[in-house]
């Protein structure tokens, strides 16, 4: 697998396949939250500057993404706050690619490409429905933050807030 910076002739296609990948949760959600989801997925929030975009990569194909925001800068349009540590958004991999490996390689990069800047502190939102990302967070050790849930689509449906302290 590589993970590279994902170049601005694969925006499109990385949007794309983030929407393939949350696909799974749109029968479960009640249809406001879904749209407030997938729009906050195909925002424009990772073109602001010191953002980098990550792909995975296996076989030259494109099979995994994450979205990497700097401290201090506002990761989601609308909801949150701006923090003071790294934040990683839009962690997604194609339904194909699931159970490689891919989410835990991309989250390690994050992790490595923050503690190179000399961060001490990422974090990150996830849905109180995606049960898998929630677990796998909490094997890299990251704890609850709940001063920095949201509610999206004001529909009881809370966006979790987690950290990690190096």
């Amino acid at each position: 697998m590589i993970l590279r910076d994902a170049l601005t002739s694969e925006l499109l296609f990385i949007r794309q396949q983030r929407v393939a990948a949350y696909s799974e949760y749109a029968d479960a959600l009640p249809e406001d939250h879904w749209n407030a989801l997938k729009q906050s997925i195909l925002s424009e929030a990772d073109l602001q500057p010191g953002v980098e975009i990550i792909v995975a990569e296996i076989a030259g194909e494109i099979v995994g993404s994450v979205v990497l925001f700097p401290p201090k800068i506002k990761a989601y349009e609308g909801f949150g706050d701006a923090l003071d540590h790294s934040e990683i958004r839009m962690l997604a991999v194609a339904p194909t690619a699931q159970g490689k490996g891919v989410a835990s390689s991309l989250v390690t990069e994050c992790m490595n490409r923050t503690k190179n800047k000399g961060h001490r502190s990422i974090g990150l939102h996830t849905g109180e429905f995606m049960a898998n990302a929630i677990k796998l967070y909490k094997q890299f050790g990251f704890q609850r933050i709940p001063e920095h849930d949201f509610e999206p689509a004001n529909d009881g449906i809370i966006v979790k807030a987690f950290r990690l302290d190096f």
